[in-house]
């Protein structure tokens, strides 16, 4: 299994690749001092990207845990908080992160730290899109081979059945020759 690296993306080049993969389109300002609101929908966006949060679910918490609470509307948006903090901490996680990940990186963000994980989750995202690039083209050279064997199916179909005719005559030759044979 191939492992992808954790080299520290620059300020710079974090800014890049979120504006070049259409993420967000980011200012350096907003990562030297990110704020809970920032570093929310940064990381929103992120989920989004790697398909593991869907744009429907964005925000929306599920009634029937609301239900479970006295007064669900001072809650909703500590229960997204912590879906959105459960998810990230899920994919950090996944992604054998050196450093854990925690509800104060959402609620109080540190520069350094965000800067980390959100360079940690883009390398995921360059190493991903590498790998889709390899498949994709994996899968267009296996099509143009099926594309290939069909076309070579009918001259296949031609020789097997010529082959079976010449071992029927061939048999039929052998039988000749033992019945001379006992003569």
């Amino acid at each position: 299994m191939s492992k992808f690296e954790y080299p520290r993306l620059s300020r710079t080049d974090i800014i890049t690749i979120l504006k070049e993969s259409q993420i967000v389109e980011v200012k350096e300002n907003d990562l030297k001092n990110p704020n809970p609101d920032f570093v929310s929908d940064l990381y929103t966006r992120l989920l989004i990207y790697l398909d593991t949060l869907h744009e429907n679910e964005q925000g929306q918490v599920e009634f029937s845990a609301l239900e479970q609470l006295e007064n669900p509307d001072l809650h909703v948006g500590s229960v997204q908080v912590m879906n959105l903090y459960s998810r990230i901490k899920g994919v950090v996680a996944s992604l054998d992160c050196p450093m854990q990940f925690n509800l104060k990186d959402l609620k109080r963000p540190d520069a350094a730290r965000t800067e980390f994980f959100i360079s940690t989750i883009l390398n995921f995202c360059l190493h991903k899109d590498a790998k889709m690039t390899k498949i994709s083209q994996l899968i267009a050279e296996i099509a143009g081979y099926n594309e290939a064997r069909e076309k070579e199916l009918p001259l296949v179909q031609e020789v097997d059945t010529k082959v079976k005719e010449l071992q029927q005559s061939i048999a039929g030759l052998n039988g000749r020759i033992a019945l001379r044979r006992l003569w």
